[in-house]
């Protein structure tokens, strides 16, 4: 019996690795291919295996768990991106510095979002809204950029990493892609995210699902499948930063201790508040909010700083690398200006290095990740575009 692999890209969410075929050739070809697959998982920006658990027995997933692998790593060059020489403050909010309780002090936050701790911040200039499809088009059409969904993986640059001799995997798998989102049947558990995901040929900024899409008409819908790597040269170009994450929760917590950005009101009781999953995850949405999917920036209230979409609608990256135990090594003193730790860690992925995102999606729902939350903390590997993140600047 010998093992092939499926090619992630044309089988359906859940039914991609190796499969048994009926030639018996020997297995010896079938490891090598196996080993194959198995390193270039240790390169990938596959996001399996994350879930983070609340310190009590009722556990909220992380969104980033159990992402299906994606073959082989892409990575995004801006050195040829000339830095603004100025800043433009267009569209942005001024936020006076302060001290204030970062992280949970409830029982609804996961692990890593304990203990609450103090936290100083110097004064910063924030997008009052996610970076929109207008906005990075205008970054592209200027620099010729090319994102990290746009981009095969790279032979031999993966060939570089593995044993010499090994041989080179079907091209079916050296093609562009990205994570998109697929609404699934009634009973669908919520175990294993890998059925809602996949791995889809084309999908990128201009077509969040693949080919057949457009953003035609939705220029003021925040980018999404963009990278960490690519969110950074858009930063560079516009002479902005990505937001650490202190600054983001003290952006988001507009002035308030509360649960949500808005206050401590639940998400579906009174008027919406934020484009979130209202039903059943992840097959039955109810569009309470008027949205299916990611909606246009400023389609719900603005938190008392002046910020929208601070919850709900995408993921945004910040600059900070994640660690778990990153609260747990700050508590205890007053960080100034934190910058995040210095290395990643993930203990269900120690090989994967992740950034920081912060403020939910239009996929988060009290019954999953309620990512939504303030203190809500997920974590992305840097060469990762999904069809729910994207990002916001600072300066």
């Amino acid at each position: 019996m010998k093992y092939m692999l499926r090619d992630s890209l044309d089988s359906p969410p859940g039914q991609e690795g190796w499969i048994q075929t009926e030639r018996s050739e020997g297995l010896e070809t079938g490891w090598w291919m196996m080993s194959i697959m198995a390193c270039s998982m240790l390169l990938s920006c596959n996001q399996s295996n994350s879930i983070a658990n609340k310190p009590n027995e009722d556990s909220l997933l992380h969104c980033a768990a159990k992402l299906p692998a994606r073959f082989g790593s892409v990575t995004s060059d801006s050195t040829n991106i000339q830095q603004a020489d100025s800043v433009s403050h267009e569209g942005m909010v001024r936020i006076e510095g302060g001290e204030f309780m970062m992280g949970a002090n409830d029982d609804e936050g996961r692990e890593d979002e304990y203990p609450q701790h103090r936290v100083r911040v110097s004064g910063f200039w924030i997008d009052q809204t996610e970076v929109t499809n207008a906005q990075f088009k205008k970054f592209v059409d200027a620099t010729g950029y090319i994102t990290t969904a746009e981009k095969a993986p790279d032979w031999n640059e993966i060939k570089k990493q593995l044993p010499p001799g090994t041989p080179k995997p079907a091209d079916s798998l050296f093609v562009a892609s990205s994570l998109v989102f697929h609404q699934q049947p009634a009973g669908t558990g919520l175990d294993d995210p890998t059925v809602w995901w996949s791995w889809t040929k084309g999908a990128d900024w201009k077509h969040p699902k693949g080919p057949g899409s457009n953003i035609k008409g939705k220029e003021n819908y925040p980018v999404v499948h963009v990278s960490w790597d690519d969110a950074m040269a858009y930063c560079k170009w516009s002479g902005k930063r990505l937001p650490t994450e202190s600054q983001w929760e003290y952006a988001a917590r507009g002035g308030m201790q509360s649960k949500y950005p808005w206050g401590n009101e639940d998400i579906e009781k009174g008027k919406a508040k934020a484009n979130t999953w209202q039903g059943t995850f992840p097959s039955t949405n109810t569009n309470w909010d008027k949205f299916a999917g990611a909606s246009p920036v400023k389609s719900f209230a603005a938190n008392p700083y002046g910020l929208y979409d601070m919850a709900g609608n995408v993921w945004e990256w910040c600059s900070d690398w994640y660690r778990n135990d990153y609260y747990e090594n700050v508590s205890g003193k007053i960080s100034m200006d934190p910058q995040g730790p210095n290395d990643s860690f993930d203990p269900q992925e120690p090989t994967v290095s992740k950034k920081v995102v912060r403020g939910g999606s239009f996929l988060c729902n009290a019954s999953y990740c309620k990512g939504y939350r303030v203190t809500s903390r997920m974590k992305t590997a840097t060469d990762t575009g999904l069809e729910h993140t994207g990002f916001r600047c600072v300066d």
